[in-house]
């Protein structure tokens, strides 16, 4: 007998939660919605809950009002989403440390998380480290290149000895091969063109920056137990080849597909089976696909990746004050008030300035979330 799985999405009107919509649409008789979560009030939201008829609402700011819907539902917070007993998985889709608590709160009531905030395990990895056991029950990874580390590792476990490194491909964003120089004076706009994904801005700006990579890296780190020293990244302009595990005996195994994120979407959500292609999924025969194409990551001209995977491999509360920076000084650059290289001297400059805590406590990396942001609106006061 087939059951449906209960669904809830944390960041529902975002791109992971539309896409992720898209899917349960696709696939009426396998997915059902228990529970929807975003910012603010709009109409992308009500028509979501509309359509999809869920128990439980959330806003971040404002409410809901329940007299719209024909419908028995209710106004909830995050955290009552999370510990829903109904709820089989959660999609945690939410932009920003915002993301953490509710996570936590997930595991803690022991829900499948289908994980696409990065922020999570790059500033608590040491904190979620417990509930992630490869081959994972609790964390589904929705990043296509953790997802596709995830299948190409199936049926190697346990990985013992046999593995010998991860590698991450990036596509190079909108300023691959491109010098410094002409970098620097770069607009929001151009940056936020990016060639490959479709992405909310935070993430295409720093895609553009590489600190994107960096931060992928670190998740990979907790994801699947590597050393740092293990995990290389190399840029792959086409976006076919998500990533590759390199074994011992010399062998690579890769996952290939379109950059389309429903796919590893819906592999989280039907694991362990695979669903079938997305609706308006392109089709195409093997011979015309693109020609695939590698390069060497660029560090020099883009800082990011250094100074944050430096940040990562630092731990303690390197990595809450790594990310707050970042966002803080991505905030700044779409407003025009920072360079675009003004972003990576930001993130150093805060860096440098942090005391660390070593094995920190949820309560030590949100007082150095709070650090950081404020550090950089006083950096930014001294400079001006």
């Amino acid at each position: 007998m087939n059951m449906k799985k209960n669904i809830a999405i944390l960041g529902s009107t975002g791109s992971i939660g539309t896409q992720t919509l898209a899917i349960v649409r696709d696939n009426p008789e396998k997915f059902s919605i228990t529970g929807l979560a975003a910012g603010t009030m709009s109409e992308l939201f009500s028509s979501q809950v509309e359509e999809f008829a869920p128990h439980n609402v959330s806003l971040s700011k404002g409410s809901v009002d329940l007299a719209n819907y024909d419908f028995e539902i209710e106004m909830v917070d995050m955290d009552s989403i999370a510990s829903d007993s109904d709820v089989d998985i959660i999609v945690i889709a939410i932009p920003g440390l915002a993301a953490l608590k509710p996570t936590l709160t997930a595991l803690h009531h022991n829900k499948t998380v289908a994980l696409a905030s990065k922020e999570v395990l790059v500033v608590a990895g040491d904190i979620i480290e417990p509930s992630i056991r490869f081959p994972f029950t609790k964390i589904l990874p929705l990043d296509s290149e953790h997802s596709a580390i995830w299948q190409s590792l199936r049926g190697e476990v346990p990985l013992g000895n046999r593995l010998s490194k991860l590698i991450l491909t990036a596509s190079g964003g909108p300023f691959r091969g491109m010098q410094g120089s002409s970098i620097a004076d770069v607009t929001p706009k151009q940056a936020l063109n990016h060639p490959t994904w479709k992405m909310g801005s935070k993430v295409t700006i720093d895609s553009a920056t590489l600190m994107n990579k960096a931060f992928e890296v670190i998740e990979a780190h907790w994801l699947f137990g590597i050393e740092y020293a293990d995990i290389d990244v190399i840029v792959h302009p086409e976006s076919v080849i998500h990533s590759m595990v390199e074994f011992v005996d010399g062998t690579l195994k890769a996952q290939l597909s379109l950059p389309d994120m429903r796919l590893p979407i819906q592999y989280a959500l039907g694991h362990p089976n695979r669903l079938p292609r997305p609706s308006s999924f392109p089709l195409k025969e093997i011979h015309e696909m693109p020609t695939l194409t590698f390069e060497a990551l660029d560090e020099n001209t883009f800082p990011c990746f250094n100074i944050g995977l430096e940040a990562g491999k630092s731990k303690g509360t390197y990595p809450a004050v790594l990310n707050a920076a970042d966002e803080e000084a991505v905030g700044l650059f779409l407003q025009g008030k920072v360079s675009f290289f003004g972003i990576s001297d930001l993130i150093k400059e805060t860096l440098d300035k942090h005391s660390s805590i070593s094995k920190p406590s949820l309560e030590d990396i949100l007082e150095s979330d709070t650090w950081a942001r404020n550090e950089i609106k006083q950096i930014q006061i001294r400079k001006h």
